[in-house]
């Protein structure tokens, strides 16, 4: 039997039910939660664990000597604090994303867990979403020659929310709080880029929420540009993803479907068609070959699986393996949204 990693979380709400525990859980050969902290413990949203201890005393957690890690999963406002706080406890610790609201944060973390020897990672599940797993593989192929853009959506129709929010914090922005989604699945796979010229901005007017967000990535040397946009105001959405090269297009149309499902709390424990594509969610790919014949061809998309984040982190505290999400890209992530998110500071 493998050796396992005992866990525990600080932070009980919708983040830990919703995009932790239904993967940790997934893994019980591997990890086991052992703790959860909550400042005040209830139980009629999430419902308690079988198994799983619940407490109000943080010390319960950090000091006890069989949990080997701590996931952090409360707002961006608190992470050094308890980052600090896990760390000083001997622990690794994994922190939620927007991972800190500046790189001056993001540096004191880690400085700290270098000077311990310890382990500090960002939450990066996105990197196991299905249609950027699917557009990798694409890419990989060949089929659509040199790469020479990328487009990659990520909308909302949901005006009430920003109409609702009276003044501007920045570990609430949009920016903070969703690309540090997107930006990451661009530093993991393209590397970090040559330029960012970014489009920031709070549609609603000065002082109101940030609400949109354009980001371009400039790869110089390949000839290359990403794109990164958002918007709570799309009454439809932009395709996923949209990848074009010298030779053709692919399409993704529709986002990974683990939070749909997780939304209905339909989990993947038990459910062998949890997050799956249906045939009408493909993407479609269509190119020229060497010969300059024309194809068009959907492209069964690759599943997606939040849980192997988690086993690349059992990987790396049980077995050394190098960790999944580096210092470098959380920090040039850090670097990319406190650059762009500059005008916002300067409308409040």
């Amino acid at each position: 039997m493998e050796k396992q990693l005992v866990i525990g979380f600080i932070g009980n709400g919708k983040s830990t039910n919703r995009y932790h525990l239904p993967f940790v859980l997934n893994r019980p050969e591997k990890i086991r939660v052992k703790t959860i902290y909550q400042r005040r413990v209830r139980h009629d949203i999430w419902p308690a664990i079988d198994g799983v201890h619940y407490t109000e005393d943080i010390d319960a957690l950090l000091q006890d000597p069989e949990i080997q890690a701590v996931v952090l999963s409360t707002p961006a406002g608190s992470h050094v604090e308890l980052a600090r706080q896990v760390l000083e406890a001997g622990k690794h610790c994994v922190v939620e994303k927007p991972f800190a609201v500046s790189t001056a944060e993001a540096e004191e973390i880690f400085a700290l867990a270098r000077a311990k020897g310890l382990m500090v990672q960002c939450y990066q599940n996105r990197r196991f979403d299905s249609d950027f797993l699917t557009v990798q593989q694409v890419i990989a192929s060949g089929k659509l020659g040199e790469l020479y853009e990328v487009n990659m959506h990520y909308d909302y129709y949901r005006p009430e929310v920003p109409e609702r929010a009276e003044s501007f914090s920045r570990e609430e922005a949009f920016l903070y709080t969703h690309a540090c989604h997107t930006v990451d699945q661009v530093l993991s796979f393209f590397g970090e880029p040559d330029a960012v010229h970014s489009d920031v901005r709070q549609l609603l007017g000065a002082g109101r929420m940030n609400d949109y967000f354009d980001l371009d990535f400039d790869y110089g040397a390949r000839n290359l540009k990403v794109s990164v946009k958002s918007s709570y105001f799309r009454a439809k959405p932009r395709p996923s993803f949209a990848v074009y090269g010298r030779r053709g297009v692919f399409i993704k149309q529709t986002e990974d479907r683990q939070e749909a499902d997780l939304k209905k709390f339909y989990l993947p424990k038990g459910h062998d068609d949890f997050g799956i594509d249906l045939p009408e969610h493909y993407g479609t790919l269509t190119y020229y070959d060497e010969q300059g014949g024309y194809h068009e061809e959907k492209v069964p998309s690759v599943r997606g699986d939040y849980a192997r984040y988690y086993d690349a982190l059992y990987e790396t505290i049980v077995h050394g393996a190098p960790p999944l999400v580096t210092e470098e890209q959380t920090m040039a992530q850090m670097r990319i949204l406190e650059q762009a998110g500059k005008s916002l500071l300067t409308a409040m």
